[in-house]
């Protein structure tokens, strides 16, 4: 009976439950393809090295940028005139735009570089960078806004007044309220410069009732009473 039951047992025993059965397999597909597995083991440590490459490059180049940027604004603002400080930091800024056009600090710098043409009196160059950084910018509605209503004073200072309107609308009609009281009040000098008290007006009340901490609200009002 013992020997019956250390028969079965043995028996039982040589049988292979799911999991070594599974395991066996497994050691087996190894074994076939060990080859073709190291070479996958090496493709995945090359991709890691290139990006984790890749991403050092990318800060390196971002931290690049970010300097030049600084030393460019701190070179303007040590010029103390605008036309003195747009002469010397043009080439500052265009090898930024031809070095580091991809870099966070290198996409701003155009918004940079464009308020410096506009206080030098290039208003064609502003208007170009202000339109580059537009696209780049497209997508974020609060440096997008910055970017609309410098765009518009621009288009007044070249006497485009139509398309400065324009530009202001955007704002007016756009999703936040960054900047909405100084769209606002251009529209209404726009307006009343054109003739069209009745929409001036209109624009000067929005500002006293939904801008009451503005700096542009005792202005607007002052406007009011005069029409009235």
């Amino acid at each position: 009976m013992a020997d019956k039951i250390s028969r079965d047992r043995k028996k039982e025993l040589e049988q292979l439950d799911p999991f070594q059965e599974n395991l066996l397999k497994a050691m087996a597909f190894v074994k076939e393809f060990k080859k073709q597995l190291i070479l996958i083991g090496g493709a995945f440590v090359l991709v890691a090295l290139i990006f984790s490459g890749i991403m050092y490059s990318f800060q390196k180049a971002e931290n690049k940028a970010d300097v030049l940027v600084s030393d460019a604004m701190e070179k303007y603002a040590k010029a103390n005139d605008p036309e003195k400080g747009y002469l010397e930091t043009e080439a500052d800024f265009k090898t930024i735009f031809t070095e580091y056009a991809n870099t966070n600090a290198g996409k701003l710098a155009k918004i940079q570089f464009a308020k410096i043409c506009y206080e030098a009196s290039k208003f064609d160059q502003s208007y170009q960078f202000y339109k580059e950084a537009l696209q780049l910018y497209e997508k974020d509605e609060l440096i997008k806004n910055f970017i609309l209503v410098s765009l518009g004073h621009v288009c007044i200072a070249r006497k485009e007044f139509d398309e400065a309107k324009d530009y202001f609308l955007k704002i007016e009609n756009g999703k936040t309220d960054l900047l909405k009281d100084e769209a606002r009040f251009s529209l209404a000098m726009l307006d009343e410069a054109s003739g069209n008290l009745v929409e001036s007006k209109k624009m000067y009340e929005k500002i006293m009732t939904e801008h009451e901490n503005s700096m542009y609200a005792s202005i607007a009002k002052g406007k009011v009473q005069e029409m009235n």
